[in-house]
């Protein structure tokens, strides 16, 4: 999965595949998957913000 064009993905699906992603691959590390994917973390997390969601980091995901 590519992440480059994270910006212009529907958001529902890119929290859907963050979420998998951070949970099947990173352990709930979001530092980790950025640096993986080289995105920029704030840009992902305003991206997911405008639907309402924000990262938990005791729980690992986007809610």
């Amino acid at each position: 999965m590519d992440l480059a064009n994270f910006q212009s993905m529907d958001t529902i699906m890119l929290m859907s595949i963050i979420n998998l992603k951070l949970r099947d691959d990173f352990a709930g590390d979001l530092n980790e998957l950025v640096a993986f994917f080289d995105i920029d973390r704030a840009e992902l997390e305003t991206k997911l913000a405008t639907a309402g969601f924000e990262f938990l980091p005791e729980v690992g995901q986007f809610r």
